[in-house]
């Protein structure tokens, strides 16, 4: 797979995702059409699994998340999780543990009587942690963090090539000039989103504004004020790039209340796709976080644990996927005008 990647210029997981016919992932058909090309091309033969798979009576995966209600995201790498498992007849468990050790332990200790396959363990905020002893002797992958002696497989988001994706499309766009609203301080997908921006800069012979960047906390409140502070500038960007939908909201306002139109005079684009972006006015271009097909990884990485095929702990970024709205497309704002005329 890593050679069909290569050859295709896409991630590994992709690859699986294409392979296996996953019909949840959202993957552009150019994408598909560039993988199976490679496959083709390289003589990969995929093997497919059956629709039931024996592990010695295991068959059960528990999926340990700390937190579901502030964010959609462990749900969605759950329902991608349950989703590949059931495709060859496993069950998936999910438990909520609030990233308490003690909770972590007993969990396990509430299924000492069910078969288990495997773990996943997953974290609502990309980040380093330390797995509980009661867990880390078990077949397990981390789902959006990862151990510091990367003891155990690890599922990540491509948020370095995010962040430059979502750079390099507004320059590719006409921009000359791009903001960045980043998140919170400390968190790996803020500083990960920062250094995809400055990469797309330099490829584009760009130089580095530390004035263009301003800190954020992933709130809308955040947008809207680092937006004001940014557009105060003496030469203010003609384009933002929002480290997350939220504060693109924020963003939004502040530019509507300085009289100012998107993308017609700064385009803005965010990341996470939740489902408000393609609400907005006018609908915001952002960035996959691709929860669901992580999920859907993150059990592959098991069952071919539990077959023997991995001979060491992978690390695996799922690619975060353009979507492209109004709110990067030049003459949306005229069209829209002239049609309200």
């Amino acid at each position: 797979m890593m050679a069909v990647a290569a050859a295709a210029g896409v991630s590994q997981a992709t690859v699986s995702l294409v392979l296996s016919g996953s019909k949840g992932a959202r993957l552009t058909d150019e994408t598909r059409r560039r993988v199976l090309q490679a496959a083709q091309d390289l003589g990969y033969k995929f093997v497919r699994r059956g629709t039931r798979v024996e592990q010695g009576g295991q068959g059960t995966i528990i999926f340990v998340a700390d937190e579901i209600i502030t964010d959609p995201w462990m749900s969605l790498a759950f329902e991608g999780a349950r989703d590949k498992a059931l495709e060859v007849g496993i069950n998936v468990l999910m438990c909520v543990s609030h990233a308490d050790a003690d909770v972590e332990t007993n969990i396990l200790a509430g299924f000492d009587k069910v078969p288990i396959l495997g773990l996943v363990y997953g974290t609502i905020l990309t980040r380093l942690v330390q797995v509980p002893a009661a867990l880390a002797s078990r077949r397990m992958v981390l789902l959006n963090c990862y151990d510091e002696g990367r003891a155990h497989h690890s599922v990540l988001p491509g948020d370095v090539l995010g962040g430059r994706t979502a750079t390099e499309h507004l320059l590719k766009a006409g921009r000359k000039r791009v903001g960045f609203i980043n998140g919170q301080q400390g968190v790996d997908g803020a500083r990960d989103r920062l250094k995809g921006y400055k990469q797309a800069l330099a490829s584009n012979d760009i130089p580095f504004d530390a004035a263009l960047v301003r800190p954020g906390n992933w709130e809308p409140s955040a947008g809207y004020d680092m937006t004001l502070e940014l557009m105060a500038l003496a030469n203010p960007p003609d384009a933002i790039f929002c480290a997350n939908d939220m504060m693109a909201l924020g963003c939004y306002d502040a530019l509507r209340q300085l009289g100012l139109d998107v993308p017609s005079d700064v385009a803005v684009i965010g990341f996470d796709d939740r489902e408000i972006a393609q609400y907005m006015h006018p609908p915001l271009s952002t960035l996959v976080l691709p929860l669901y097909e992580m999920g859907r990884v993150a059990v592959e990485l098991l069952l071919d644990d539990a077959s023997g095929l991995h001979s060491s702990p992978s690390s695996i970024k799922v690619e975060c996927k353009l979507v492209e709205r109004d709110s990067t497309r030049h003459g949306y704002a005229v069209t829209s005008k002239a049609a309200a005329g």
